[in-house]
């Protein structure tokens, strides 16, 4: 007979209902999600192709649209975590041999990277030191000399701060008869985006920075160019559950299972997309801008110096430059502990000299920033 495992009262102790401190996340992401979002994932589920889940699935896609100021057919939502999406987008357009130019000014052009470099990409590299962006002209010069199948650029590079700016972009690519690809994990729903005006053929986002949703529910979008290119592969996406042209069957009009989706997640999602809809996505990014203005003053204030330039700054994230001689660590530490606020560290070459700040979505309110800038005086001056 086969024995069966036992808990042990130790471990039977242990296993009290769930309980978790409160925090204030203002860090690179998660934020903390609207209340209205959280009501909205206790929905009790239905089936992933019940048929008011299916409206649900038509509603989320309309609001994807919106948000991204995009027609793109193809926008949906991918289950999975904004890395997910990331790799969807880089399987999808990426065929063995593709030559993929990748602008690299941050941790996420190097992920970038090695994912299309996974799929047997040839890829190349524009680099510019962290913090900084690319101009049109050093664009212009990159295209002429690599001839990509596809340029990927970070609109929002989340170890930075640093916004590319996009415009004119698209044209280039046009002109040099490229593909667009555009990270927006950091940007949706808290910077202005126009895909379809900027000429963005690809672009990848998540639910739980400027959406202000958790995380597991990551848009994606394709354009017409991009389906072309998706529709001629001589290859298979080698990415079974990604592949969009299996994806496409379940969010379109055929509703094809393809994977169970994540019910409760979706249901947040679209909770999330709602407000930033109700709230009007002009006024949304607006209300970004104003607060990090506050915050960026306040910070200042406190002899801080920050790392972007102001005219390139993220209105979502921001990176604060550790004053000489402070242990960084042991000021998050701190702020975690003593007064349950979450800020950043640094990443790759960032790593101990930045602090990471961010003011996305449900958090983007100057209350959030007055709590943090009262944490900072009492703890920075020990």
């Amino acid at each position: 007979m086969t024995r069966t495992l036992s808990i042990n009262d130790s471990q039977r102790l242990q296993l009290a209902p769930l309980e978790m401190p409160t925090r204030l996340l203002l860090g690179p992401g998660p934020s903390n999600a609207h209340p209205a979002v959280l009501q909205a994932m206790n929905t009790p589920p239905v089936g992933h192709l019940d048929p008011a889940f299916l409206v649900l699935m038509d509603e989320i896609q309309s609001l994807l649209r919106y948000v991204w100021q995009t027609e793109n057919l193809l926008t949906i939502a991918v289950s999975g975590t904004g890395t997910a999406a990331m790799e969807a987008t880089i399987a999808n357009a990426t065929e063995p041999g593709d030559v993929v130019l990748v602008g690299v000014n941050g941790y996420f052009g190097n992920r970038l990277v090695d994912m299309a470099g996974r799929y047997g990409a040839d890829v190349r590299t524009l680099r510019k030191p962290w913090g900084q962006i690319f101009t049109l002209d050093e664009l212009r010069t990159a295209l002429e000399q690599h001839r990509p199948a596809i340029l990927a650029l970070v609109h929002a590079e989340t170890s930075t701060g640093a916004r590319q700016l996009l415009e004119g972009v698209g044209d280039l690519c046009r002109e040099f008869g490229c593909l667009l690809l555009v990270d927006t994990v950091t940007s949706l729903g808290g910077v202005p985006l126009f895909l379809d005006a900027w000429g963005v053929d690809l672009a990848y986002s998540c639910s739980q920075k400027g959406l202000g949703c958790p995380p597991g529910a990551s848009p994606f979008t394709i354009s017409p160019r991009a389906m072309e290119k998706l529709q001629q592969r001589r290859t298979k996406v080698a990415n079974w559950y990604l592949d969009m042209s299996l994806l496409g069957k379940y969010w379109g009009s055929d509703r094809t299972y393809h994977h169970t989706a994540p019910i409760n997640l979706y249901y947040a999602l679209r909770e999330a997309l709602r407000l930033v809809a109700e709230e009007g996505l002009a006024n949304c990014w607006q209300r970004h801008q104003r607060n990090v203005e506050y915050l960026w003053e306040g910070l200042e204030d406190l002899g801080l110096t920050l790392h972007v330039e102001r005219e390139f700054r993220l209105p979502t994230l921001t990176t604060v430059r550790i004053p000489e001689g402070v242990d960084g660590k042991a000021i998050t530490r701190q702020l975690l502990n003593e007064y349950g606020i979450e800020i950043g560290g640094g990443l790759g070459e960032l790593a101990g000299q930045a602090w990471r700040i961010g003011l996305m979505g449900f958090n983007s309110r100057q209350e959030s920033v007055d709590q943090l800038l009262e944490a900072l005086r009492q703890v920075l001056p020990k």
